[in-house]
């Protein structure tokens, strides 16, 4: 095969990029649901002709990285039976390669003089696919049958004409279905759009010369990940992330990965992991192979190309039955979440070591829920309460990003706008501001969370998932300090209040709900952070000037608040004194 110089290589790379995108536009601004419309809970990718994913440049990373699973389900189980014209859907975690059920993959051959030449994805997250709690995260469920409609790899088009009988049953399966099959026609026109696009690229080169391009990505991102572990430091390092709660009952529930790096490639290993839990916090295995790339290459860095060529040199070993491979029946809704934010920050941890200076520190997790009811005109709603966000870990260089939401996302997903949010549900947002102190302290400030007080309208059913309202869930690095915990609180409207369970579904009346968002973690000893930044964030109310003193040493004098300097020198050289003492 004629190797592709690197011009063209880039080139090619970027329209395949492109396309993604437009697919993106094309979703965003043709689905009815808000969760696309406005929050972008939706990834758009390319296959090639054998399944492997080749851009991703759309959408939330957690989403894609397992994408080249379902395409390689749709292929062992289509084959010799993929025409033109043909679309296929899937969300299934044990058997379609599926990260978790909400996650609908639209999948689209495309065809270039008839022979198959590549696959354009789209994978969304529904409002409502079914199962015991409304918007499908039911933290009562203890197996995948109680949490929505699974669905093996289906032909949802034949050769252009739409299955009715196939579209009915999986409307049917929603509380949502007006919002559903709005939805599922914006997938089919983003895929076919992103088909056009691919045919109108092949043309000039060929359906060879394109399969040609895409073993070059491949290669290239072979290539480029081999470069960049060869800069670590070579080894054999371990890394660890918790759980507290299995939804039911307090836990001692560990994810540890050993990491091997070898000069021809890295092996991760997830053997001591604890074996899968009751509640619905388990692994499928695609969505487990994606969160080990999204750890990999957000710790490496985005030179890296985002596709299939990079597992040719990373071995993921994960024991089934633990919490990141689960055996069905095990619920796993809560998977692209929890427990992938805990592989990402066990994979950080142990690479940190391998280079300090890449060192990321650890996001807070969410403490929000679902609402869903009817309003007042008895249409039926699915709303994420997602105003208040969890902010981000610190990096060398950068303080951590405010309120940048799940790591999983890694700020892919979008915060609603307050007033499309009012416009859209039956709620008024009474407050959303930053969280003082909220970020954790340390040369590189952590990001700060945010609060947000909703007012709800209407009694309505809640699913409860406040991860981050235990045990602090971020964690500095190099000498930073981890932020603090989140929190839920509801008052009714005789103002008599009500502390919800971290977990589960209940029905309430009309209340108040105040969700506050934790912080990430800090880079750095908060001793070295400048006097004038820390001067700065307390005059921004990011930090107060209690903890500018406690935490960072810096003390401020008068109203209008002044560095003292000799004060704020005398401090750090005690606490200096007392660490080098420790």
């Amino acid at each position: 095969m004629k190797a592709i110089d690197p011009i063209s290589l880039a080139l090619g790379q970027k329209q395949l990029d492109h396309i993604c995108r437009t697919m993106g536009w094309v979703m965003a601004r043709t689905a009815r649901s808000p969760i696309f419309s406005q929050s972008h809970d939706f990834s758009c990718f390319i296959g090639s002709r054998s399944g492997q994913v080749v851009s991703q440049a759309d959408g939330i990373p957690i989403h894609t990285g397992g994408g080249g699973i379902a395409l390689t389900r749709l292929l062992e189980t289509f084959e010799g039976r993929i025409n033109p014209g043909d679309c296929f859907l899937a969300n299934d975690p044990y058997v379609a390669g599926g990260n978790h059920l909400p996650d609908f993959t639209v999948m689209r051959p495309v065809f270039l003089n008839d022979a198959l030449v590549a696959f354009t994805c789209n994978r969304a997250h529904q409002s409502d696919i079914g199962g015991g709690a409304a918007g499908t995260y039911n933290p009562k469920a203890e197996e995948i049958f109680h949490e929505g409609l699974r669905i093996p790899v289906i032909k949802l088009v034949s050769q252009g004409e739409i299955q009715d009988d196939l579209w009915r049953l999986i409307l049917l399966n929603s509380r949502t279905p007006d919002l559903l099959d709005g939805d599922l026609r914006a997938m089919l026109g983003s895929t076919e759009i992103g088909a056009k696009r691919v045919q109108d690229m092949a043309r000039p080169m060929g359906g060879e010369g394109l399969n040609q391009l895409f073993a070059s990505l491949l290669d290239w991102a072979e290539e480029s990940f081999l470069a960049a572990i060869r800069k670590l430091k070579p080894g054999t390092y371990t890394g660890e992330d918790f759980f507290d709660h299995d939804c039911f009952e307090p836990v001692d529930a560990r994810i540890k990965t050993t990491i091997t790096i070898g000069p021809g490639g890295v092996v991760v290993d997830f053997a001591g992991t604890s074996p899968q839990m009751r509640g619905f916090k388990n692994s499928s295995l695609a969505n487990t192979r994606s969160a080990v790339l999204f750890g990999l290459i957000s710790f490496l860095g985005a030179h890296i190309p985002r596709n299939d060529g990079v597992f040719r040199r990373v071995r993921v070993e994960a024991p089934e039955g633990s919490l990141v491979n689960a055996k069905p029946p095990a619920p796993v809704t809560s998977a692209t979440t929890y427990p992938a934010h805990q592989i990402i920050h066990a994979i950080w941890q142990a690479l940190s070591p391998t280079a300090p200076e890449l060192s990321c520190a650890g996001w807070s997790r969410i403490s929000h829920c679902n609402t869903s009811g009817t309003d007042s005109s008895g249409r039926y709603y699915v709303a994420y309460q997602w105003l208040a966000q969890p902010g981000a870990g610190a990096v060398k260089g950068r303080d951590g990003f405010n309120v940048m939401g799940q790591i999983t996302t890694l700020g892919g997903l979008a915060l609603p706008d307050v007033e499309d949010f009012e416009t859209s549900y039956p709620f008024l947002v009474e407050r959303q501001e930053f969280v003082t102190d909220g970020g954790g302290p340390g040369r590189y400030r952590g990001g700060t969370g945010a609060v947000a007080t909703v007012k709800v309208q209407h009694p309505a059913e809640y699913s409860f998932r406040g991860e981050g309202n235990g045990n602090p869930t971020s964690f500095g690095v190099l000498g930073g300090h981890a932020a603090g915990t989140g929190s839920c609180s509801i008052k009714f409207e005789d103002d008599s209040s009500y502390a919800p369970p971290r977990f589960g579904v209940e029905r309430l009346l009309p209340l108040t709900l105040t969700i506050k968002a934790a912080g990430g973690g800090g880079f750095g000893s908060p001793y070295l952070r400048p006097p004038e930044e820390v001067l700065n964030d307390v005059l921004d109310g990011m930090v107060s000037r209690e903890k500018a003193e406690a935490d960072y040493g810096v003390v401020l004098t008068g109203k209008d608040l002044h560095i003292d300097e000799e004060a704020t020198s005398l401090r750090r050289q005690q606490v200096q004194k007392a660490e080098s003492r420790a």
